[in-house]
C-alpha cells in the first residue's frame, strides 16, 4: 500500500509537470502570435541599419524612402507599393528582401537580412505597419504610479517623493537583470561624491565636520542644501553649460584675438546660483533682447549665441562668416538644447530622422535677422559706463527728458549703450577707388565712391557716421540711386588726426527706399592711392533735439563724448529693425551662394507648431522650446544632468536623442523626471539635482560585485554608485583647494595662471600670456583665459574642448600625458609644496600623522595602514637620496621629501576619480 501511495503521488506530480509545461508552451505560442511589434525598438533599428542609406533622407533609390510613413506608403518608381499595411505577402519590401536573385534582392550589394529581421518586418506589416513616433518626439505625459517595492521599501503611495520614484524605476530594471543594488556608501565616500558633484571640489571643513560627526551629524539632505547654497555651486555647474555655449575669450581663426565675453560667463554662474528657472534661462539666452524693456542682464544673456567664431583675416568674405555664425546657432540650439543632430540637414534631408532639407533653413530663418555681421568690433555690443561716464549719461538723460520726453531719452540711452541700429561700413558695395580695408572698415581714396544699398530714408534729417581722416579739404557727398543722382547732403571734413569722430551730414529728401552713394574728393591729395577717409558705421536719424535750448551745445557734446568713449563692453544679440530684415532661402546642397526657394521661420512638422500670435522671431522660437508640449528640451537637460552625476546619461548619446542615438536604459524614468521637472518642480535646476542626489540609487556604494561586473560592466543599469574620472577643471580646483591656495574671488575678466612660454604663437598679434599676479593665479578654473587656438594646456590634456563649436558631451580619455601633467605641471608642483607646508603646520608631529592629515583633506577618511606605509617609505627614500645630494640642509630636504609625498597623494587614482 505504501508503494502504491508513492506511485499515485508520483503519477500526480508527473501529470502536474506535464500540464505546467503544456500551459507554458501554449502561453509562449499565444504570445508569439499576439505580441505587437514595436516600430521604434524592433523595426526602426533594422531599417536604419540595413535600408535607410539607400532609401532615406539623402538617397531615395527607386523613388522610395523610409523616412516617414507618408513616403513609405507611396508607390515607388515602379508603381508598386513597398508596404501594404496588413498584407505583407503582397508588399514589395517583403518580396525584395526574400528574393533569391542577388540582383533583385534587397539590400543590394550587401549581406541579406537575418531570418529574425525578416520575421519582424513581415509580422509588423501584417499587423498593420503601425509607424509609431520615435520615443524622443513623443509628448510627455503625467507619470505612471509605481506599485511595487523599490530599493528596500514600498513604493505604492501616490505621495512618493521624486527620489523614491527614481529608485523604483532603477530597481525594476535591476530585477529584470537579476541584480541587487548596493548598500549605501560610507559617509566619507558619499560626502566626497556629492561635494565634487555639487560644488566641484571638497566640502568646506565646517560642513564636512557636521556631516561626519558621529554624535550629532546633520542629515544628508541638509548637507545637500548647504552645498547648493554655496557660491561655488554656480561655478561648478557653469562649466557644463559653457561647453554647450562654446564659451571662449577669443574670436577664433587666424589671429584669434581676444574678446570681452566674460560678463556672459558671470551671468551663467549667477543663474545657477540663483536657481533661475530653466525656461527663463533658455528664453533669456535665446532672445533676451526681444523681451519687453530688457535689462542689462537679459542683454548679456544673449551672449550665448554671440560666442560664435568670427574671422578678421584680410580677404575673407564677411557675409560668408555671418552665415556661418547663423548656421552655428541652428546646430547649437538643436544639439545643445534639444539633443537633436541638425547640422547634416544643412546639405540634405536628415538620413535617419524626419527632418527634410528645408527644415534646417526654416530654423535658420529664426536667427537670420540679428545685427551681428562679422564686424571687427564684434557689433552689436553692450557698453558699461564707468562712474564719470554714468554721471554724464544721467545728466544727458535728464536734459533730454525735459526737451524731448522720456521715450526719446530712453531711445538715446539705448543707442549709446548698444550702438544700434546702425549700418556697418562692411555692408557697402559697388566700390570705385575704395576698399573694405582688411575687410574691417570702408576706406575711400581720392574720387572714391561706394554704395549703401536699400536705405529707408523715412523722415530722417541727418546722416551720421563715425570716421577718421588724416588731411584737410576732404568732402563727402551723398547721392541717391546713382553717382549722378540727386545730391541729398554734403559736408567738408576736418582733419581728425586719425582719431574717430562723429560726422553729421544734414540731408534733404522725399523719403522712400533708396540706394545711397558716397563720393569722396580732396583737392589737397596728390596721390590718389592714399586713403582719404576711414569709416566704421553709418546711421540715419532725426535731428538732435533741443536746438533752441541754452544747454544744447553742452549736451550734444556730452552725447558725442559718450558715443566715442572707449568703454568696456560685451557682445550681445539685437534684432534687425523692420527696414533691414533679411529674407531666408534654402541653400542648394548647403552652399550659401546658391539659393533655392525662400522659406519662413517655423519648426519641424513632427512637433506642435508655434502659435500664430507669437510671431516668427527668436523669442517665439525660444518660447516654443520651453513649451510643455515640446518633449525635447526637458528630456535633453534632464539627461544631461543625469550624465553629470552618473558619468553616463540615461541616453548615453547626450548630444543625440534621435533614432541613431543610444536607446534609453530607463526610458520611463527619463520621461517621469522630464515631466515632473516641468510640471511639479517648475523648471528648478536645483530641485532636479537634489531629487537625484537624494535617491538611494545615487547614494549606493561604488563597490562592484562579480555578478554586477558580468551583467552590468559599465554601470548602465546603475547596479552600484558612480565612479567617474574628474574633469580637468575639477582636478585643478581640487588640488588648489586641499593645498590651501585656492582663491574664492569671483567674476570679472579672465585670469592667466601659470602656462609654459610660447604656447601663444599667434600670427599678426601682439597678445601674450601674461601670468596673473597675486590670488588671480589661484582662482577657479572657470575663470581661466580660454583662447580657442591655444586652450589652457593642462585642462585640454584632461579633455576640455576647444570651444570652437558646441560640445554637448565631453569624451573622457586616459593618456600618459595626463599623469605627466599632475606630476610635473608647476601648478600641481606648487600645490604639492603648499600641501606639504599644511601637513607640517597642521598635520601633527610624525610623518604618519602628516600623511593621514593630507589624505583626510582629500578623501574625508583616515588612510589605510597599507597605503600609509607606502607613502612613508617614499618619504624616507626621498630623504635618503637628498642627504646624498644635499647633505648640508636637512630642513629643506624634509620639505622636499614631504612635497613629494603630497604630490603622490594628489596623483592617487582615488583622488582623480569621483
Amino acid at each position: 500500500m505504501q508503494n502504491f501511495h508513492f506511485l499515485i503521488v508520483g503519477f500526480k506530480k508527473s501529470i502536474f509537470r506535464f500540464l505546467f509545461v503544456l500551459i507554458a508552451i501554449l502561453i509562449c505560442i499565444s504570445c508569439s502570435f499576439d505580441s505587437k511589434i514595436d516600430y521604434n525598438t524592433q523595426v526602426k533599428p533594422i531599417l536604419n541599419k540595413k535600408c535607410i542609406s539607400c532609401h532615406g533622407g539623402v538617397k531615395q533609390n527607386g523613388d522610395f524612402s523610409l523616412m516617414t510613413q507618408e513616403l513609405a506608403f507611396k508607390p515607388a518608381k515602379s508603381g508598386n507599393l513597398a508596404i501594404i499595411p496588413g498584407d505583407a505577402k503582397n508588399s514589395e519590401l517583403i518580396k525584395r528582401i526574400n528574393h533569391h536573385d542577388p540582383e533583385e534582392r534587397m539590400p543590394q550589394e550587401a549581406a541579406p537580412l537575418l531570418k529574425e529581421e525578416i520575421k519582424i518586418l513581415t509580422k509588423w506589416i501584417d499587423q498593420g505597419a503601425d509607424w509609431g513616433i520615435h520615443w524622443a518626439y513623443r509628448p510627455l505625459v503625467s507619470d505612471a504610479k509605481p506599485t511595487v517595492t523599490t530599493m528596500g521599501f514600498s513604493a505604492s503611495s501616490k505621495s512618493m517623493l521624486p527620489q523614491d520614484k527614481i529608485d523604483f524605476y532603477v530597481k525594476s530594471k535591476l530585477d529584470e537583470l537579476g541584480l541587487i543594488p548596493n548598500k549605501e556608501a560610507e559617509k566619507s565616500e558619499l560626502l566626497r561624491r556629492v561635494s565634487l558633484d555639487l560644488i566641484g571640489m571638497p566640502s568646506p571643513k565646517s560642513l564636512k565636520d557636521k556631516f561626519l560627526n558621529s554624535k550629532n551629524p546633520i542629515p544628508f539632505e541638509e548637507l545637500v542644501d548647504s552645498l547648493m547654497n554655496l557660491q561655488s555651486f554656480g561655478e561648478k555647474w557653469a562649466t557644463m553649460w559653457l561647453d554647450i555655449a562654446r564659451y571662449a575669450d577669443s574670436k577664433g581663426f587666424e589671429r584669434d584675438p581676444s574678446r570681452n565675453i566674460w560678463p556672459y560667463r558671470d551671468y551663467v554662474i549667477k543663474a545657477f546660483n540663483n536657481d533661475k528657472p530653466y525656461d527663463e534661462f533658455v528664453i533669456e539666452q535665446m532672445a533676451g533682447d526681444l523681451l519687453e524693456n530688457p535689462t542689462d542682464e537679459q542683454y548679456i544673456a544673449t551672449g550665448f549665441h554671440r560666442n560664435t567664431t568670427t574671422n578678421d583675416e584680410g580677404g575673407t568674405d564677411n557675409e560668408e562668416y555671418r552665415v556661418k555664425a547663423v548656421m552655428d546657432r541652428v546646430s547649437t540650439t538643436w544639439e545643445g538644447l534639444m539633443g537633436t543632430t541638425m547640422a547634416c540637414v544643412q546639405c540634405h534631408g536628415h538620413p535617419y530622422d524626419p527632418f527634410p532639407h528645408e527644415t534646417y533653413y526654416e530654423s535658420f530663418a529664426f536667427f537670420n535677422n540679428t545685427r551681428d555681421a562679422d564686424t571687427y568690433m564684434d557689433y552689436p555690443i553692450l557698453r558699461f559706463f564707468d562712474v564719470k561716464s554714468q554721471e554724464k549719461l544721467d545728466s544727458l538723460k535728464n536734459w533730454m527728458e525735459m526737451v524731448g520726453g522720456k521715450e526719446k531719452a530712453a531711445e538715446t540711452e539705448l543707442f549709446l549703450k548698444t550702438i544700434q541700429p546702425v549700418i556697418y561700413s562692411i555692408e557697402v558695395d559697388q566700390m570705385v577707388n575704395a576698399d573694405l580695408y582688411d575687410t574691417k572698415y570702408l576706406g575711400l581714396r581720392k574720387n572714391g565712391s561706394a554704395r549703401i544699398p536699400n536705405v529707408n530714408l523715412r523722415d530722417h534729417a541727418n546722416f551720421t557716421m563715425t570716421s577718421k581722416t588724416s588731411s584737410d579739404a576732404g568732402i563727402i557727398s551723398l547721392r541717391i540711386d546713382s553717382l549722378t543722382g540727386t545730391e541729398i547732403g554734403k559736408i567738408n571734413l576736418a582733419n581728425t588726426n586719425r582719431r574717430y569722430k562723429l560726422v553729421e551730414i544734414p540731408i534733404q529728401h522725399n523719403g522712400g527706399l533708396h540706394d545711397i552713394f558716397l563720393y569722396y574728393t580732396n583737392s589737397k591729395m596728390k596721390d590718389s592711392n592714399n586713403m582719404g577717409i576711414q569709416i566704421d558705421w553709418f546711421q540715419l536719424a532725426g535731428k538732435f533735439l533741443g536746438e533752441e535750448d541754452k544747454n544744447y551745445n553742452l549736451n550734444k557734446k556730452r552725447y558725442e563724448d559718450l558715443l566715442l568713449a572707449p568703454l568696456e563692453h560685451t557682445l550681445i544679440m539685437i534684432e534687425n529693425p523692420i527696414d533691414q530684415q533679411r529674407k531666408s532661402f534654402v541653400f542648394d546642397r548647403g552652399n550659401w551662394l546658391v539659393h533655392d526657394e525662400e522659406v519662413n521661420a517655423q519648426v519641424p512638422e513632427i512637433f506642435s507648431p508655434i502659435p500664430k500670435n507669437q510671431g516668427e522671431n527668436r523669442l517665439a522660437f525660444a518660447k516654443w522650446m520651453v513649451n510643455k508640449e515640446n518633449p525635447l528640451t526637458s528630456r535633453t537637460f534632464v539627461n544631461r544632468i543625469w550624465e553629470q552625476l552618473f558619468g553616463k546619461g540615461i541616453v548615453e548619446t547626450v548630444e543625440d536623442l534621435g533614432s541613431q542615438g543610444e536607446f534609453p536604459t530607463h526610458l520611463e524614468l527619463l520621461d517621469y523626471l522630464s515631466w515632473n521637472w516641468m510640471n511639479n518642480q517648475n523648471w528648478s535646476i536645483k530641485s532636479l539635482i537634489k531629487s537625484i542626489v537624494l535617491s538611494s540609487t545615487y547614494r549606493q556604494s561604488a563597490i562592484i560585485s562579480e555578478l554586477a561586473l558580468e551583467k552590468d560592466p559599465y554601470n548602465k543599469y546603475l547596479s552600484r554608485g558612480p565612479r567617474v574620472r574628474l574633469s580637468g577643471e575639477q582636478i585643478r580646483d581640487q588640488s588648489l583647494n586641499i593645498s590651501g591656495l585656492l582663491s574664492t574671488k569671483m567674476y570679472g575678466p579672465p585670469v592667466m595662471p601659470y602656462q609654459p612660454e610660447n604656447i601663444w604663437q599667434t600670427p599678426y598679434s601682439n597678445e601674450a600670456w601674461t601670468i596673473s599676479s597675486g590670488e588671480d593665479q589661484h582662482r577657479r578654473a572657470v575663470y581661466t583665459m580660454i583662447k580657442r587656438s591655444a586652450v589652457y594646456p593642462s585642462m585640454e590634456t584632461f579633455d576640455m574642448p576647444l570651444r570652437q563649436v558646441c560640445t554637448a558631451r565631453r569624451i573622457r580619455t586616459n593618456t600618459p600625458l595626463q599623469a605627466l601633467v599632475t606630476l610635473n605641471d608647476p601648478v600641481y608642483v606648487e600645490a604639492s609644496e603648499h600641501l606639504a607646508s599644511r601637513m607640517q603646520k597642521e598635520g601633527g608631529s610624525t610623518i604618519a600623522e602628516q600623511i593621514n592629515f593630507a589624505y583626510q583633506l582629500a578623501m574625508n577618511k583616515n588612510i589605510s595602514p597599507e597605503k600609509s606605509k607606502i607613502l612613508e617609505s617614499l618619504y624616507y627614500q626621498t630623504l635618503q637620496e637628498l642627504k646624498i645630494s644635499n647633505p648640508n640642509n636637512e630642513i629643506e630636504s624634509q620639505q622636499i621629501a614631504l612635497a613629494n609625498v603630497a604630490n603622490s597623494i594628489i596623483n592617487l587614482d582615488e583622488m582623480l576619480n569621483n
